[in-house]
């Protein structure tokens, strides 16, 4: 992509600026975010409220989904669909988001060119400090044809 999918991402999506969240990179289907460790973010056992962890994921999988269909914006508006999440360790300090595309670019504009609806997932797994993965999400994405 010859654009900054974590810029776009955080340009159109105003709550994931509010939480802080910043990009690490965002490429090939791949990104990574991260969620600052503020008290005004903090859930009642002083780490980040899940309410953030969803957010920051969400945005994860939204610029890993941009870097690799941002181009096809001009044709389709990507909707998340479901989204699962497996809160798995209390998160505590700052945390990192990284997201991955389950399928391929190629795979979801044959869906588009056939005139279907393209529905896939993106997983993401949010990291503490250490690198142990506190929280995992799959978001389901869905690119919506502009209506012509």
């Amino acid at each position: 992509m010859s654009f900054d999918a974590g810029a776009l991402l955080l340009q159109t999506v105003p709550f994931a600026r509010t939480l802080g969240i910043t990009f690490d990179h965002a490429a090939d289907g791949r990104a990574a975010c991260r969620l600052p460790d503020r008290a005004d973010l903090h859930n009642h056992v002083a780490g980040p409220h899940a309410g953030a962890l969803f957010t920051l994921a969400e945005s994860a999988s939204g610029a890993a989904m941009l870097s690799a269909l941002g181009d096809q914006l001009s044709r389709a508006v990507p909707l998340a669909t479901t989204a699962t999440v497996h809160y798995r360790k209390l998160a505590m300090g700052e945390v990192v988001a990284e997201g991955r595309m389950l399928v391929s670019r190629d795979e979801v504009i044959a869906e588009l060119d056939a005139g279907r609806r393209p529905e896939f997932d993106v997983a993401v797994d949010i990291s503490n400090a250490d690198g142990v993965v506190v929280c995992s999400l799959t978001v389901t994405w869905t690119l919506r044809p502009n209506r012509t």
